[in-house]
């Protein structure tokens, strides 16, 4: 039997169009937080501009049990952002992120919590050991993009790392001092380092809703992630530029040569026409890598907030 220190813990729960699946996650949540008495809860929703009924039962919710609180943005502003507030409000001594889907299994707090707390560790954190229920194509592309990070940055970016993790105070305001308005979490997380157990857990469907990422979004969301956190994509259009230089010198040396010793015109329409378009290609792929760069670069430098908020359960929207 364990012995609980009583403190806090604060429940992260980014959602975005999560009307179905909040009462079935208010209810897992609340038993697991029964069977970990004494430690108190709170449990944070941030309400990323549903277009649903979330906030509604987000209210209900805190008039049910004032253990639940609530930030609702003026619109949406995207996960990150909504995992960003969720921290910044969180008043907890330690504080938990996790889905609103059940994807990520309330139970495994109570080990969450033992691994800090007996063990020693800042952050406990999970991983998923499989991938069954996605599409293929979108498992294989994750793993690719895992693999890829790694390589390419000094970020440590487990894969099958899930969002969901359990943080001490000091990894949670050390998360807070990196305001950057691109934001790539599962980097962030890496990056502040601190001593991580990673828990393992098989995959497990959503209780109810619909995914809100479709393969672009994943793509996309990839490719912030490799800009937030490498700048080899960069170096690797420099190369190719170097590269395609020096092959442009060799060719020239070699048809300059040919026509000299056999007379040959150089010829070749159509290759040539190949040539171009292979070269202009690259340009476009070289000047779109550090487009990327630069666009990012524009955005922080506005030092636009990272969300706005427009009620929360201690200030209700006075038009509702």
């Amino acid at each position: 039997m364990w012995i609980w220190t009583v403190k806090k813990i604060s429940i992260v729960v980014p959602c975005y169009n999560e009307q179905e699946a909040l009462p079935l996650f208010y209810q897992a949540i609340t038993q697991v937080a029964g069977e970990m008495a004494p430690v108190e809860f709170e449990f944070l929703l941030v309400n990323d501009g549903s277009r649903d009924n979330t906030l509604q039962v987000m209210r209900t919710l805190h008039q049910k049990d004032a253990r639940v609180r609530y930030v609702s943005f003026s619109r949406n502003f995207g996960k990150e952002a909504a995992i960003y507030a969720g921290l910044e409000h969180a008043r907890g001594d330690y504080v938990a992120i996790m889905d609103a889907d059940l994807q990520d299994p309330p139970a495994l707090l109570k080990e969450m919590y033992r691994g800090i707390i007996e063990e020693g560790f800042d952050c406990v954190a999970t991983r998923r050991v499989d991938r069954k229920g996605e599409p293929p194509i979108r498992s294989f592309f994750a793993r690719c993009f895992y693999k890829l990070i790694n390589k390419i940055s000094r970020a440590d970016i487990v894969d099958g790392a899930r969002d969901y993790r359990l943080m001490t105070r000091q990894v949670v305001d050390a998360i807070l001092q990196l305001k950057e308005y691109n934001r790539f979490s599962k980097g962030i997380f890496g990056w502040v380092g601190f001593q991580t157990k990673w828990l393992e857990y098989e995959n497990v469907e959503r209780a109810a809703g619909e995914t809100k990422w479709s393969f672009w979004k994943l793509f996309l969301y990839s490719l912030d992630g490799i800009i937030a956190f490498s700048t080899a994509p960069l170096a690797i259009a420099s190369i190719a530029g170097v590269l395609f230089c020096f092959l442009a010198m060799v060719l020239a040396l070699f048809f300059f040569v040919k026509t000299l010793v056999w007379g040959d015109p150089v010829p070749g329409y159509p290759s040539m026409i190949i040539i171009i378009l292979f070269i202009g290609g690259i340009q476009l792929l070289c000047t779109g890598i550090v487009g990327q760069y630069l666009s990012k670069t524009y955005l922080e430098t506005k030092k636009r907030p990272i969300y706005l908020v427009k009620e929360t359960e201690e200030q209700p929207d006075e038009q509702e």
